[in-house]
């Protein structure tokens, strides 16, 4: 799209303030979009519920709390049953995933890997407190912290982030009045 300056002169638009290539959704495509995500949370919450904090009185002689980064981690990754390792690291990394993806549509203040890196690593911690303090044969451990939110820090940046941006723009803030763009003029 192009506009005529006040000389006759022409200057080239970028048009859209969102990611290249991605249009800003329409108004029934962004509800749409938004239903979408908080059914996906819904279904996230209720399986991040089972999985986390169902009892296991089977494991409750095996559980111990870990409060030292990486602890957890080293053990699992000097243990011999390899399966079970990617099962624990992976588990948890996966169990991330849906944040950094979902977050940014649902949130759109929650936009922005800082953000999304704080809010899960919230509500990790705070499942992780419930996990260990009231949930038999399940304790704290706070590498389960640092894999779920490295997790959302993934599916922050391989999806999140394009869909926080499709569905919910840029706006242009107050302070963007006191910043001046180039002209190009041709």
């Amino acid at each position: 799209m192009a506009r005529t300056v006040p000389q006759g002169k022409t200057v080239k638009e970028s048009g859209s303030r969102n990611a290249p290539g991605a249009p800003p959704l329409s108004g029934w495509a962004r509800a749409m979009a938004m239903l979408l995500a908080f059914a996906g949370t819904v279904v996230f919450a209720v399986l991040l519920a089972r999985l986390t904090l169902e009892p296991s009185a089977a494991s409750e002689s095996l559980t111990h709390s870990n409060l030292r980064p990486g602890d957890s981690i080293r053990d699992y990754l000097a243990q011999p049953a390899f399966r079970d390792t990617v099962k624990q690291l992976g588990g948890n990394i996966v169990l991330g995933l849906p944040f950094g993806m979902l977050l940014p549509v649902l949130v759109p203040r929650a936009r922005g890997l800082v953000r999304v890196i704080v809010v899960t690593a919230l509500v990790m911690l705070l499942v992780e407190l419930a996990q260990g303090m009231l949930v038999t044969g399940r304790a704290f451990d706070v590498d389960d912290v640092l894999l779920n939110t490295t997790g959302a820090v993934l599916g922050y940046l391989l999806v999140g982030r394009r869909l926080g941006r499709a569905v919910h723009p840029r706006r242009r803030h107050w302070w963007h009045r006191f910043t001046k763009r180039p002209n190009a003029t041709r």
